[in-house]
């Protein structure tokens, strides 16, 4: 299914809320889910989740599969679901975003996206900036035995 999603990419908003996709990313979205996109609320973090259309399909599939009944299920749904936007590719590799979905990331103006493999993460910038200066500093004061043999990941 298509490129990885990596990288950081500082972007800006346009006046009516669109948001320019990275260039090397958009013909694969266009040739492989017809420019068609998912963008939902981060349920960790104040950001959106970018889903390409395929990727997204088979997450509802499964969120849709658990068990209706249980009520962190239920919340999770609505979560992710209920707030799912559907965004269509234009012309110019933009996607527009809903002002629910800006309102609910503190989205206004500069953007940062996150490639983490089958998703991008949209964030505010500053809001960002902050988040991931909080997690690398708690990655140097945490105890570090606990973390897997970094050396064989070759970082």
């Amino acid at each position: 299914m298509g490129n990885r999603f990596r990288g950081i990419h500082s972007l800006n908003l346009d006046g009516k809320g669109r948001l320019a996709v990275p260039s090397r990313y958009r013909e694969s979205l266009q040739t492989e889910h017809n420019g068609q996109v998912i963008v939902t609320i981060g349920i960790d973090n104040r950001c959106l989740w970018f889903y390409p259309l395929l990727h997204w399909q088979t997450l509802e599939e499964q969120l849709l599969s658990l068990p209706s009944l249980n009520k962190k299920t239920r919340r999770l749904q609505r979560l992710l679901i209920g707030h799912a936007s559907e965004c269509q590719l234009d012309g110019q590799g933009r996607i527009l975003l809903s002002s629910p979905l800006r309102k609910f990331a503190g989205i206004d103006k500069n953007v940062v996206m996150i490639g983490v493999g089958e998703k991008f993460e949209i964030w505010d910038e500053e809001s960002w900036e902050i988040r991931r200066n909080l997690w690398v500093e708690e990655e140097v004061l945490e105890d570090l035995d606990d973390l897997p043999d970094l050396n064989s990941l070759r970082i």
